[in-house]
């Protein structure tokens, strides 16, 4: 398997290129799904995902694949392209159900953080009218700290979690219409 680049700016698309022995190496084997539905081999997405992370999102690519075990019959390459286009649809429609659910679940842990955090604040605030010993201002300040803790996740959900999502949404959605072309090595 390997790449090439066409060229920048040009109308030339950028061209990811793999090179197999048969088809069978495009695809997941132990998938019974009928051809046109079945799940990519792993090492080939990962080849392409990996490849397609290269180029802009805004140029177009071209997946260019060699086969040394041309298939017989029909034209293989309409078939092909719809496989690889349908299955990365598939993927993109999981990430967004994955986005879904990271949200929701940012939406719980945010809730829940900023009532455990108004708790220990109040139990801190009520610590703090009652004295002003040692123990006191450690309590107060554990509670303090363990609120502003609770708020760790809602966090890291909202300000970091959801960029590589959302990325990898994007590059699935452009794979989900990817032009395939298919060519008999010589």
């Amino acid at each position: 398997m390997n790449q090439t680049s066409g060229g920048r700016g040009g109308s030339e698309p950028h061209r990811i290129e793999l090179n197999l022995q048969s088809l069978n190496q495009l695809f997941n084997t132990m998938d019974p799904s009928p051809f046109h539905e079945k799940d990519l081999d792993h090492d080939a997405e990962e080849f392409i995902v990996s490849w397609m992370r290269e180029f802009p999102l805004d140029e177009s690519v071209r997946l260019v694949m060699h086969l040394n075990e041309f298939p017989r019959g029909e034209e293989p390459q309409p078939v092909i392209e719809k496989a690889v286009q349908n299955y990365f649809a598939y993927r993109s429609k999981l990430n967004r159900l994955e986005f879904k659910h990271l949200m929701k679940d940012g939406r719980q842990s945010l809730i829940t953080g900023l009532l455990f955090l108004t708790a220990c604040l109040a139990a801190s605030s009520f610590l703090a009218g009652r004295g002003s010993g040692a123990f006191e201002g450690l309590a107060r300040e554990s509670l303090t700290i363990a609120g502003w803790v609770a708020m760790w996740r809602p966090m890291e959900i909202y300000l970091y979690d959801w960029w590589p999502l959302r990325r990898r949404g994007k590059l699935f959605e452009k794979l989900s219409r990817i032009q395939v072309e298919v060519r008999k090595r010589e």
